[in-house]
């Protein structure tokens, strides 16, 4: 995932998540190096970001298909 939120403006983000919502981690890449958030009010901005992007993804079928037309103006 990347988004251009306060912190970590055009940064690299690496959402891991799972079967336990508390376990969920983002890696932040900084200039610095390498910043994990694992604090639920850090990771709540990240999953409402999450949550609209998947949101606004196309469908398996509705990909394949945009893949294939793609394809066939080639």
């Amino acid at each position: 995932m990347r988004w251009s939120g306060e912190r970590g403006v055009g940064a690299p983000v690496v959402y891991a998540r799972g079967p336990v919502p508390q376990l969920d981690t983002a890696l932040v890449d900084t200039a610095h190096g390498g910043a994990y958030l694992d604090a639920e009010a850090q990771l709540h901005r990240y999953r409402v970001v999450l949550r609209a992007i998947e949101g606004m993804a196309l469908t398996v079928v509705e990909s394949r298909d945009l893949i294939h037309r793609l394809v066939q103006r080639m």
